[in-house]
């Protein structure tokens, strides 16, 4: 009897041990699906992120492709104006169309100032290669050396990027700029 006791409980040991790894498997399984499920969200996450960012710049390369090929246009615009203006003193109605299309540029310049572009038009400050492109020299002995002499055709910012430099000539011989003084924090 007590060898099938001894048996009875060694099979019930076994038993037990058997059933502790399956709950440990169990367990275990547990675990994995759980960091899985983990990863899979955090993966999603990053894609519903990434793809809005990428929707975003896609969008922004789309505007700044527009009014990149606008720019020709107010280029125009301003060419005839000053031609017309020029070639025709006295004549009122041709006075009135120059009137006319340059109201017509001050509303396509508002329309780009509300999508965040700005006019590069440089005349008289200190020559910044980073946003103007110089085509020429200037032998200049009056203006500070190295400022801007004339503007050929302005350029354009949008949200902070050059999407097209300002065409200048760049004045030298003249005295050195003074350094600015850097601004005081007021407290």
């Amino acid at each position: 009897m007590a060898a099938e006791v001894e048996a009875a409980t060694d099979e019930l040991k076994a038993q037990l041990d058997a059933a502790t790894e399956e709950a440990e498997a169990a367990k275990k399984e547990a675990a994995d699906a759980s960091d899985r499920l983990l990863r899979l969200q955090a993966e999603w996450e990053n894609y519903r992120r990434r793809t809005a960012q990428e929707r975003l710049a896609e969008r922004e390369r789309a505007a700044e492709r527009l009014v990149t090929n606008l720019l020709p246009v107010l280029d125009d615009m301003e060419r005839a104006s000053a031609h017309a203006t020029q070639t025709a003193e006295g004549d009122e109605k041709v006075a009135q169309f120059v009137e006319g299309v340059m109201a017509v540029h001050a509303k396509m310049l508002d329309i780009l100032a509300k999508e965040n572009v700005e006019v590069i038009d440089p005349a008289g400050e200190p020559f910044d290669p980073l946003v103007h492109q110089a085509v020429g020299r200037q032998e200049d002995t009056e203006a500070y050396d190295e400022s801007v002499a004339q503007v050929y055709q302005k350029g354009y910012r949008m949200g902070g990027k050059v999407i097209r430099p300002a065409m200048v000539t760049v004045t030298f011989g003249g005295p050195k700029r003074p350094a600015e003084e850097p601004a005081e924090n007021e407290e």
